[in-house]
């Protein structure tokens, strides 16, 4: 149960005005540099990603893209 908040009509004492220190919203947004490709892959890794990424809220070709990122890092380190 949720508990009922009842407000008053006080007077406020001592406000002062904060400056936005915020950043934009498009200042927030991490994009990396993407290329875009055609690639063909099988119905069941397909299918996967898109169980995986309905459970998570977010979209099947992001966590392609990241699987595919860590794995070329790796490989890079270790070369």
């Amino acid at each position: 149960m949720k508990k009922i908040i009842k407000y008053s009509d006080e007077p406020l004492d001592d406000v002062r005005i904060v400056e936005d220190f915020l950043a934009s919203p498009e200042n927030l947004v991490f994009r990396d540099e993407t290329v875009k490709i055609t690639i063909s892959l099988s119905r069941q890794s397909v299918d996967f990603f898109k169980q995986i990424a309905k459970k998570h809220h977010t979209q099947y070709q992001k966590l392609i893209r990241r699987l595919l990122d860590e794995y070329a890092v790796r490989h890079k380190n270790a070369t």
